[in-house]
């Protein structure tokens, strides 16, 4: 359940009494994403960026440092200030993925970052086009026990390619995994009937499957979507321990103090509950919910403790 009516907005913590902390940012920030612009990562870093900015508050740049894996963007951040006004825009692939599908990182993101704030996750879809055979999470089940169903993803080890491999892993299937670059070219084939079926985050899923021009199997998170609540997830579809998000946050160097950490913690807590970060977070589909800091932390624990040894046993691997 989210706690949106449970955070104080950007507004209210700049008017905390004397002796609170101060808000964030208290000097001119840099706030790094991974990728490039027009994206939901460069969205979102945008838009709280926007929510956070005043007449009376410095300004936080956004700066768009594109590179496999997000590697670039991290050693950026990483040589940089441990004081707040030093940020990186992160998702699962960041702080979960990379450590199990790189040999050698020059960081380490469990030992050199923190996650001071929780943004975003968006649910995962499997689509079917309306036409195809395969009317039912169960006539799938079936027909990838008959034969190899290909399956499309907008890239090899995003966060929906490491979905279908859970359910492919929990379920004994065997599938054939079509890697494109970008979730355009995936529905686009998907559409065409040049694949069996998709996976697709909510922001790409909805626009077809509001007009019919696809049909969702399941979704793969803890609940049903928010913005498709009559979609069954994994786990009601008989998957045990099948549950997969993309997710957005920001992390600061583990040098950072906790005071500083714990003020980003509130500045982004309270920008999400904004009427205009609601209203992009109903526009995508996006779900957002209040983790502190301690939540954050068990995130990625938990994270951890699924993903890698995946990756590791499937031998999935971008530096091979």
């Amino acid at each position: 359940m989210l706690r949106r009516s449970l955070i104080a907005s950007p507004l209210a913590l700049a008017a905390l009494p004397a002796g609170a902390q101060a808000p964030w940012p208290d000097r001119p920030t840099r706030w790094m994403v991974a990728y490039g612009a027009g994206g939901a990562s460069d969205l979102f870093a945008r838009l709280i960026a926007r929510t956070l900015s005043g007449p009376n508050t410095p300004a936080i740049v956004v700066e768009n440092r594109p590179s496999g894996g997000g590697i670039v963007a991290t050693e950026a951040v990483l040589s940089g200030p441990a004081d707040g006004s030093n940020v990186l825009h992160v998702d699962n692939g960041m702080m979960i993925y990379n450590p199990a599908l790189y040999a050698r990182l020059p960081f380490d993101p469990d030992r050199d970052l923190v996650m001071a704030g929780f943004i975003a996750r968006f649910p995962f879809f499997i689509l079917v086009r309306p036409e195809s055979p395969i009317q039912s999470f169960e006539q799938f089940l079936e027909a990838a026990k008959a034969r190899q169903l290909t399956y499309a993803t907008p890239a090899v080890a995003s966060p929906h390619h490491m979905a279908m491999e859970l359910l492919r892993v929990r379920a004994g299937l065997q599938l054939e995994h079509v890697p494109y670059r970008g979730m355009p070219a995936v529905l686009q084939d998907l559409i065409a009937g040049r694949v069996d079926c998709a996976v697709a985050d909510v922001t790409n899923a909805t626009p077809l499957l509001s007009t019919n021009r696809a049909r969702a199997l399941i979704t793969f998170g803890a609940k049903r979507a928010e913005a498709h609540p009559a979609i069954r997830t994994a786990t009601e579809a008989g998957i045990a321990n099948c549950v997969a998000d993309g997710w957005q946050g920001v992390a600061v160097p583990r040098a950072a103090s906790a005071e500083t950490v714990a003020r980003i913690n509130a500045a982004i807590r309270g920008a999400m509950a904004t009427p205009e970060v609601q209203r992009q977070l109903a526009s995508t589909g996006a779900e957002t919910e209040a983790l502190t800091v301690a939540q954050c932390a068990e995130l990625i624990r938990a994270e951890n403790a699924v993903w890698r040894p995946l990756i590791r046993d499937l031998g999935i691997r971008l530096d091979a």
